[in-house]
């Protein structure tokens, strides 16, 4: 079992082993909830990837099967608009 020390300002490290198992990154968030006086549950947020790269894949996700030509896309996009 894999142990912490509370620091004067509060602070905890994950130990490192945990980090590498669980990919964790700096700055991800964590939810503390207590269970008793001398329990409490550590869940990791899971938030949405964010930027450029947060993009890829989201045609796949938008309409599932078999990849299209750009021009076959925009075809279908223009007749919306008609």
């Amino acid at each position: 079992m894999a142990q912490s020390t509370l620091t004067e300002r509060g602070q905890i490290s994950i130990p490192a082993s945990l980090r590498k198992s669980m990919k964790l990154r700096p700055g991800q968030s964590f939810h503390w909830q207590r269970i008793s006086d001398r329990e409490m549950r550590v869940s990791v947020e899971t938030a949405p990837a964010s930027g450029p790269l947060a993009a890829l894949g989201y045609a796949k996700k938008l309409r599932p099967g078999p990849a299209r030509r750009t021009a076959s896309w925009m075809t279908e996009l223009r007749a919306g608009e008609k």
